[in-house]
């Protein structure tokens, strides 16, 4: 096998977001969270390659030119249908997702060991294509980085203890890890947040950051440290990719040697961009550039 490459692999789904407003025609955004952060990655200027599974029909089309328009080099199997999630706004810009996909992954092998790995959401959870995603991780674990999100859809996720089985199994194979206050909710009913991300730290990943929208985020590390870094406030427009936007930021920040809290400061920058304008629209670096300095300068004042 070749030596590591520079490229961050991203494993798992892509989705065409239809986003439907009371009102108002629907729109159709491309999506999938880990397709949202490979093109995160790409718009930042990270080198990113995308294993997924699309469609031939037009939003599978659709999703490959808005991937590949950000530089991400798409490696797609041939799937049936597209993916596609009708997604309803709230009041408040918030998003709640009804599926129709499907996640059939075949067996892969790839010959250049990536830099790092990230996997997530659908696509490393529901069978039969996890196991091909799992295959590939454990392959490459102490040889890249590997980074994951839950990214936690009720309705796909299956019986709760089988869900918590899978994603913890995924927990430990990760050295960073990252999950939305709602994700851990969802799969610890009543137990808080922090007191989850310590005991996901006892299975295997160095750094464990959990996001709680509008009061920030905070990370834990394994060897005790803690960082915490407030929300940036804005108008949301709606939610779509808040999360992802974070974790392509904060994976950036961090490849780049960036600090913690620094990683922390320049994920929820990101997302708050993200928010501020409809779909998952992750900002460019200059323009995370320069909303890090407005930022800054404001709360110097």
């Amino acid at each position: 096998m070749t030596s590591p490459d520079a490229h961050v692999l991203v494993i798992g789904e892509c989705v065409a977001d239809i986003v439907r407003t009371d009102g108002a025609p629907d729109v159709v955004h491309p999506g999938g969270s880990p397709a949202n952060l490979a093109y995160g990655l790409a718009r930042l200027g990270r080198s990113a390659v995308l294993l997924t599974e699309l469609g031939p029909d037009a939003n599978g089309r659709l999703i490959r030119a808005h991937l590949e328009s950000a530089g991400v080099e798409v490696r797609a199997a041939e799937a049936a249908r597209t993916p596609s999630a009708v997604v309803r706004l709230d009041g408040q810009g918030r998003a709640r997702y009804t599926f129709d996909i499907g996640w059939t992954l075949p067996p892969t092998d790839l010959t250049t060991t990536p830099a790092a790995v990230h996997l997530g959401s659908i696509g490393a959870v529901s069978e039969p294509g996890a196991a091909s995603v799992l295959a590939l991780v454990e392959r490459w674990r102490g040889r890249a980085q590997i980074s994951y999100d839950p990214n936690v859809r009720p309705a796909l996720m299956g019986e709760r203890a089988q869900a918590v089985r899978r994603v913890e199994r995924c927990v430990a194979l990760s050295d960073l890890v990252k999950a939305s206050d709602e994700d851990l909710a969802w799969l610890y009913p009543g137990e808080p947040a922090e007191a989850v991300a310590e005991r996901w730290l006892t299975l295997g990943p160095t750094v464990v950051a959990v996001t709680l929208g509008a009061e920030g985020a905070f990370a834990l590390t394994s060897d005790g440290g803690r960082e915490q870094a407030p929300a940036v406030p804005v108008a949301v427009a709606d939610t779509v990719g808040a999360g992802d936007s974070f974790m392509a930021a904060f994976l950036h920040a961090r490849a780049d040697g960036t600090d913690l809290r620094g990683c922390l400061t320049q994920a929820v920058t990101a997302a708050a961009l993200t928010v501020s304008r409809p779909g998952a629209n992750p900002p460019s670096a200059a323009e995370l550039t320069a909303a890090s300095a407005r930022y800054s300068e404001a709360g110097a004042r």
